[in-house]
């Protein structure tokens, strides 16, 4: 029979040490542990879906033929008669933008309306670049131009819009054109490089009404609308 020397007890005891610590450091096994971390079968399983429900956007859809129209023009009839060339116009440019809601439009209108005016009297060119289409853009800067080689300054303070009504509705192409009727209350008053008022009045309110056309290109993913024409009733 053999024997042990006493090295070979130490190291047998040392060994039998580190293997309890090390149970009680790391624990046992219970069968319910989490498997490790697997990047190529996670993309291939459940994080596979959960990569996909998190890339996904839902995009408005056209109306496909058949499909009923109720639920899909509920909101166009309920602000305009149906039947109506308004109505008809509406709906056109729904089929075209499945996100084209007329209330939403006009509540965003009447903000771009308050923002052109007050850019235009400031002389802000920035701010109509973004909202005006490039003919309408370039009148507007010709005639803030010529303003101020006079240096005459356009002193203006809006009052709020009394009435905002689509009176048109068409699709041009893959342009959507929507034509506004504007009753707003502004305080204006223009002055010359001495400060006399030569234009307007600074403590009158007055009535202005305007037929705005603005217009989005249905085919492009930018939402902004920008406006296209401008006529000023008497």
């Amino acid at each position: 029979m053999g024997f042990f020397d006493f090295g070979t007890i130490f190291f047998l005891i040392a060994a039998v040490v580190i293997f309890f610590q090390l149970r009680n450091v790391l624990g046992r096994r219970t069968g319910s542990e989490r498997p490790p971390f697997d990047p190529y079968t996670a993309a291939r399983t459940g994080d596979k879906d959960a990569q996909k429900s998190e890339n996904v956007v839902s995009l408005p859809r056209k109306r496909q033929p058949g499909e009923p129209t109720g639920e899909v023009y509920a909101a166009i009839d309920a602000f305009a008669k149906p039947g109506t060339d308004l109505n008809k116009g509406l709906r056109t440019i729904k089929d075209n933008d499945p996100s084209f809601d007329p209330k939403g439009f006009v509540d965003g209108a009447k903000m771009a309306y308050e923002m052109i005016v007050m850019a235009y009297a400031d002389g802000d060119r920035k701010t109509l670049k973004n909202l005006l289409s490039r003919d309408v853009y370039d009148g507007f800067v010709a005639a803030i131009g010529e303003r101020e080689a006079r240096s005459e300054k356009i002193q203006s303070s809006f009052v709020g819009i009394d009435k905002a009504d689509i009176v048109s509705a068409e699709m041009k192409g893959g342009e959507a054109h929507v034509t506004l009727r504007i009753i707003s209350e502004l305080i204006s008053a223009t002055r010359d490089k001495a400060g006399a008022v030569i234009d307007g009045d600074p403590e009158t309110v007055a009535e202005v009404k305007d037929v705005w056309t603005f217009a989005r290109d249905t085919r492009s993913r930018d939402p902004n609308w920008k406006l296209v024409a401008t006529e000023e009733e008497d």
